[in-house]
Parts: C-alpha cells; sequence; structure tokens
C-alpha cells in the first residue's frame, strides 16, 4: 500500500471511529485546485484536486483548518510534514495547517486553561496524559487506531499513552530522558562509566560539571537511585510510590551529598542550557543533560562529544547504577477540535514509522517505533544509544502527580547544600518531608 491509500485508509477509520464516539459525521464534498504552500507564518496548506470525497465530510463547508503545536527544535521538520501530510491528501479536499511554537512542558496547562484555542493537534510531555483526560481535553483513541498503535510502538511508550484501559495519545519518541554529556579532551570513555571518575577527571584540567538539581525531573535520581519509584496515582489523585526500602535511599542521599560534595569547587546546580554554553566556552567537562540537547552538544563540540547513560555511584562499597526519570513525547488530539478525522488522522501520520525515523535523522529523536528504533541511525548513535541504554535504569515517568516536582526540586536543592551535611536523622527527615509534600 502506498503512503497515501495508507493515509486515507488510516483517515477513513479515525472518521468512522469519531463518528462513533462523539456523533460527529459529515457529507462528501468536491473540491478543486492543485496549489501548495508554505507561507513564512508557518501556515501550511494545500487545495485539493478534483475527486469525490469520502472521506473528509469536515470539510464540506470549506477549507479544513487545523492548529498544531510543537517545539521551536522542531518546526521546520514539523513544517515539512504536515505539508506531506496534506500533499497526500490534497484529492479529498481544501486543507491548511498553522504550525505554532509550543513546548510540550506548557502543552497540558495551556489545553486545559482554554481548550477553544488551543491547537487541534499537539505535543506534549506523558506526565501530562493524567491531567488532560481528566480534565476531558483529549479525544480517546479508536479500536482500529490503537491495534496499530500497539503493534507498531513499543509497550513502554504505549503505557505512558494509556489511561486506565484505554489508549488517549500517539507515542512520538523514546527518548525523553537525560544522559551524561561529556567533552573527550577531558573524560575519557571509561572515566565516564562512573560519577568518581567523571568528577576527578573534570577536576584535573579544572572544568565545571554541571546538573540541574534545583529541578524536580533531573533532582529525583537522588531518591530514585535508591529505590524509591513513583506508582501511579490512586482514585483520588494523590501520588503513590513503591514499597521502598527507606534506610537505602536515605543511604543513597547522604552518598551524592558526599561525593558532590567532595567536588563542589567544579560542581555547578543550574539549568541544563550551561551544559552546552560550557562546552562552547571550555568551561565545562561533563553535566547531566537532555536527549533534545544532542543536536547542539555535537555542533558544540563535534568529533570530541561524548555520551553515556548516567554512570554508576559507590553506595556503601557497591558501584551502583543511577536510577533517573524516562519520560516519552506524546501527541494528543484535542477533544474540542472540530476537524477530529481529520486531526485523528494527522496525529497518526505524524508518529509514523516515516515520521519519527525523519526525527531521528533530522532532530535525534529517539523512536518509540519498533522498526524506526532499529534503523542505522539510531543504533549507530552514541547519543541515542546512550538514552536506549539508560532506559534500563529508569523510572518511567507515568501517573506523576503535579505535585511531585516542587517537592523534589527541594529535596535536590538540599542534597546540594554542601555546608550542612546531612546525618542520617537529617537525610530521613528530608526524605519524609519530601514523600509528604508530595502526597499533599
Amino acid at each position: 500500500m502506498n503512503k497515501t491509500k495508507r493515509f486515507c485508509a488510516i483517515a477513513l477509520a479515525a472518521m468512522m471511529a469519531v463518528t462513533a464516539f462523539s456523533g460527529c459525521g459529515g457529507t462528501d464534498t468536491t473540491s478543486s485546485g492543485s496549489a501548495s504552500t508554505t507561507p513564512a507564518d508557518g501556515t501550511v496548506s494545500v487545495e485539493g484536486g478534483d475527486n469525490e470525497d469520502p472521506l473528509y465530510g469536515e470539510g464540506a463547508n470549506g477549507t479544513i483548518s487545523l492548529k498544531v503545536w510543537g517545539p521551536d527544535a522542531a518546526q521546520d521538520l514539523l513544517k515539512e510534514q504536515c505539508a506531506a501530510f496534506i500533499e497526500d491528501m490534497k484529492p479529498y479536499g481544501d486543507i491548511e495547517i498553522e504550525v505554532i511554537p509550543q513546548g510540550e512542558a506548557d502543552a497540558a496547562n495551556l489545553v486545559t486553561t482554554d481548550a477553544s484555542a488551543a491547537a487541534d493537534v499537539f505535543g506534549f510531555a506523558c506526565d501530562q496524559l493524567d491531567k488532560l483526560v481528566s480534565s476531558g481535553n483529549l479525544l480517546k483513541v479508536a479500536t482500529a487506531e490503537k491495534e496499530t498503535i500497539t503493534a507498531e510502538n513499543s509497550e513502554s511508550s504505549v503505557k505512558a499513552a494509556t489511561y486506565g484501559d484505554d489508549l488517549y495519545a500517539y507515542p512520538e519518541t523514546g527518548d525523553n530522558s537525560y544522559v551524561l554529556f561529556y567533552d573527550k579532551r577531558v573524560v575519557s570513555d571509561e572515566d565516564a562509566q562512573t560519577l568518581e571518575a567523571t568528577l576527578a577527571a573534570c577536576k584535573e584540567q579544572n572544568k565545571q560539571f554541571v546538573m540541574d538539581a534545583g529541578n524536580g525531573f533531573y533532582a529525583c535520581l537522588f531518591a530514585f537511585t535508591g529505590g524509591l519509584e513513583v506508582n501511579g496515582l490512586d482514585a483520588d489523585g494523590v501520588q503513590q510510590f513503591n514499597d521502598y526500602d527507606e534506610a537505602k535511599v536515605v543511604k543513597s542521599l547522604m552518598a551524592f551529598q558526599d561525593l558532590l560534595g567532595q567536588y563542589s569547587d567544579i560542581f555547578v546546580n543550574g539549568e541544563t542550557t550551561k551544559v552546552v554554553d560550557g562546552f562552547l566556552s571550555g568551561s565545562v567537562g561533563a553535566g547531566i543533560d537532555g536527549s533534545w540537547n544532542f543536536a547542539s552538544a555535537k555542533d558544540a563540540l563535534g568529533d570530541d562529544v561524548g555520551f553515556a547513560e548516567l554512570p554508576t555511584i559507590d553506595i556503601d562499597g557497591e558501584a551502583t547504577p543511577i536510577v533517573n526519570m524516562f519520560g516519552y513525547k506524546l501527541i494528543g488530539v484535542n477533544s474540542s477540535t472540530q476537524y477530529p478525522s481529520t486531526s485523528v488522522a494527522l496525529a497518526m501520520y505524524l508518529t509514523s514509522e516515516e515520521c519519527q525515523i525523519q526525527r531521528a535523522e533530522q532532530l535525534n529523536w529517539g523512536p518509540s517505533n519498533k522498526v524506526a528504533a532499529e534503523q542505522d541511525v539510531v543504533t549507530s548513535d552514541a547519543a541515542l544509544s546512550a538514552v536506549i541504554a539508560q532506559s534500563e535504569h529508569s523510572v518511567a515517568q507515568v501517573g506523576v502527580s503535579d505535585k511531585f516536582w516542587d517537592p523534589m526540586k527541594v529535596l535536590g536543592n538540599r542534597v546540594v547544600e554542601f555546608d550542612d551535611p546531612f546525618t542520617e536523622e537529617s537525610a530521613k527527615e528530608i526524605l519524609d518531608q519530601t514523600i509528604a509534600n508530595i502526597k499533599g
């Protein structure tokens, strides 16, 4: 089946499914023309050819106009992909898509604040799924699309897009996490295997080590390495945790504070932007940064850039893998869209194998699609290989309360207060207080 026929079939299934769920229907229409444009304002549009429209009855009264949100780094490619989608669909109607810069981190807040003003199709981080579903702002994925998505994507990414027994979003990436970035002229590949050696190598050449310990997304690794895990939300939306060993978590907090404190003169508690900025200025030897900055780090250091899964840390004489938060980027369809069938078809296209490979090639984003993840562009890339390896030592960013982040931020900042070293009692106290504050 060629690409056009494949996505026409998807669109037809989507329209039928949406009709069944919401009673939305449409009549056949005819369109004419063949012009395709990509205006400077970001709107991508195409006039359909002469063809009876069995799919896009939504466009019976004129052009189908959609808004799509995506992050700044992906704007050019997203515009190209939207243009390709409507080029495939031009025999069936007039479509235009306005591509608007909007980061995934703020998408849920904006959609839930004013769904009518939000994008029809938008990217978001998987920890926002609960909020979007509970507020009624996501269109549930129909059975036919659910079967396709489940078959084509990794089990963990599908889980990240699932609420209860239902699928509510379309997996876009399997790499929304962070690893060790390093300058190979400062830190060797062997050094990068342990946090102790990494810090020592930076110290030897008077280079900084950067970590955003005051950000809950990164700071959670201090506790997660000791065995703490999030375990979804209860019926009242209260964060649940695993049956963790408090003594081990306390030892982890103390180990991080002790080791980082030994290198307090080169340790920088700052935003991850300081990693690549420091590579450019020559002040940074290594740091913890996210997969979204792979490309900029490569630009900064060229062949001298190194990537590795997070190093081990010695806890009670044992080299312990650092455990982090691992998330997924998802694409959702706004339940308030005037064009649910077209929006669903577009979401399916943007998360397809073809589009995920393009993002891996041009943006260095790791695919959730199983076939895309096996391509050379992924397996031969040190950065993507590092993030895939890190996924084996991670806690999925699924079922995370909005109340999780600020208390974990406080914990992280406390760990790097080197002038006030932990005792077992004080470390236990801050851990207990963090859990209590998260649960509210």
